[in-house]
């Protein structure tokens, strides 16, 4: 089945759809990774890593589990109404983190930065599960099976841009909030400091790191109020059949029980969700350590990579989904699984390397963490920006991208859980030969990724092979 010739209205009206979701999108990032900024601004005595690694999993194991809520509800209510919800959670609960810093800072607060985050961060991680399934939701009725892997190079780049927005204008939000101002401070710091009013006041304003992805998503909030809309229909075009296969034979939604039952027992998303679960502990234990590890060894700032590294994992996340998006439609007829095979290939030689030569150049491991973050970022939107839709249907796709998305996060859980112990501390850390555990530990998630990719190398939907 080919999918319709869209008019040019029809593009430019899909195109104003996705413009402010995805930029949403991309920001709730930089609210959701600013945690990864606060840790290298912190320091010890304000969060330690293994702090840092239980609240970032607890985070994330909740985020995994809020799919049973937000999953059936964004089928219910539309993947509009729940990302307006999504986006207004993480807002308030970036104020309240912004607030528990300046507090302490300010307020002389005796409350635990660990504690509070702790209970603050799972929070926020809950409201930002709303956002991949929203987008999800909304896209199915808008793409046919057949543009999907346009779609997947849509979502990859959502994620690359909200990697950049994350960390390097997070870092830029924390170089220009510095107590004493630098003598050559980043464009974006300036940008920042002139806006924000932030720097040069003689204590750190680390609570901006929380308060500025807040006053963005406000902007962004409203414009979606605006724009956003569920369906062709609703925008004043037809609706058309996408091609899609169903979790149920009417194509109906079906309670949150049904489609779990449904997942476990499919043949095809039941592997997806474990290939995914690979996906989380890779993604996170090469984009979340990469630069924690940069810090401790003090090169952060001296290395193109680390010190550009949100415009690295931007570049990196922009061709991991150009590449296997394309590669999807153009060689593979449309089918995931062979572009998650060769990239998992590609992640097992990469971090290979990087193990060799983690004590070496730091190209080498520079590298070898670019070419990692390209291919799990087109991993991830392939399989969960586009497969689970293909194969669960527009009706369920909430629920579906909910479920294996939280497979994701409970890869990004237990990742974070034991690196944060397996990772040395103190004068020992500035040895990169102590850091060894960290590569070692990632490398049997490629094989496994690799290993299940193949299994469903032949995957399409059902009414897409027969056309």
């Amino acid at each position: 089945m080919e999918p319709p010739k869209h008019s040019i209205s029809y593009r430019f009206r899909r195109a104003l759809n996705w413009v402010p979701l995805g930029f949403a999108y991309a920001f709730m990032y930089m609210g959701r990774y600013n945690l990864t900024v606060s840790k290298s601004v912190f320091g010890d005595n304000i969060m330690t890593k293994a702090q840092f690694g239980e609240i970032f999993a607890v985070g994330a194991w909740v985020y995994s589990l809020s799919f049973l809520i937000t999953g059936p509800l964004t089928d219910k209510v539309g993947g509009r109404a729940s990302m307006l919800i999504g986006t207004a959670g993480t807002i308030m609960v970036n104020f309240l983190m912004g607030l528990v810093v300046y507090g302490i800072y300010n307020w002389h607060w005796n409350i635990s930065v660990f504690h509070s985050f702790l209970i603050l961060y799972a929070l926020n991680m809950h409201f930002q599960s709303y956002g991949a399934i929203s987008i999800v939701t909304v896209k199915a009725p808008w793409f046919h099976v057949r543009e999907r892997g346009t779609f997947s190079t849509i979502f990859g780049s959502m994620i690359a841009f909200g990697l950049y927005f994350a960390f390097d204008w997070g870092f830029a939000v924390a170089e220009a909030s510095r107590a004493v101002r630098g003598e050559n401070p980043s464009f974006f710091a300036k940008v920042f400091a002139y806006i924000f009013g932030l720097g040069g006041t003689g204590v750190n304003q680390d609570w901006a790191l929380f308060f500025v992805p807040a006053v963005i998503l406000s902007v962004l909030w409203i414009i979606m109020f605006i724009f956003l809309k569920n369906t062709p229909a609703d925008a004043g075009h037809n609706n058309f059949d996408t091609g899609e296969d169903s979790l149920s034979q009417t194509g109906d939604r079906l309670p949150i029980n049904r489609v779990f039952i449904k997942i476990l027992t499919h043949p095809v998303l039941i592997i997806v969700c474990f290939i995914e679960l690979s996906s989380g502990v890779l993604r996170n234990g090469i984009m979340q350590w990469y630069p924690i590890f940069a810090s401790e060894l003090g090169f952060k700032n001296s290395f193109w990579v680390t010190k550009n590294w949100g415009l690295v994992l931007l570049i990196a996340g922009l061709l991991g989904s150009f590449l296997t998006g394309w590669c999807s439609d153009k060689f593979f007829n449309s089918r995931r699984a062979p572009m998650a095979a060769i990239l998992y290939a590609v992640m097992f030689f990469s971090i290979l390397i990087m193990v060799l030569k983690l004590n070496g150049n730091l190209w080498w491991a520079g590298a070898s963490a670019m070419v990692l973050s390209m291919a799990v970022t087109g991993i991830h939107g392939i399989l969960s920006g586009t497969a689970t839709t293909d194969f669960g249907g527009s009706k369920n796709a909430g629920a579906a991208t909910g479920i294996v998305d939280g497979m994701v996060y409970l890869g990004t859980g237990l990742q974070s859980i034991v690196i944060g112990y397996i990772t040395p501390v103190g004068e020992v850390a500035k040895d990169p030969s102590n850091w060894i555990k960290w590569p070692i530990f990632l490398i049997p998630f490629t094989i496994i990724g690799f290993i299940l990719s193949l299994k469903i190398w032949n995957a399409l939907p059902s009414k897409t092979k027969t056309h």
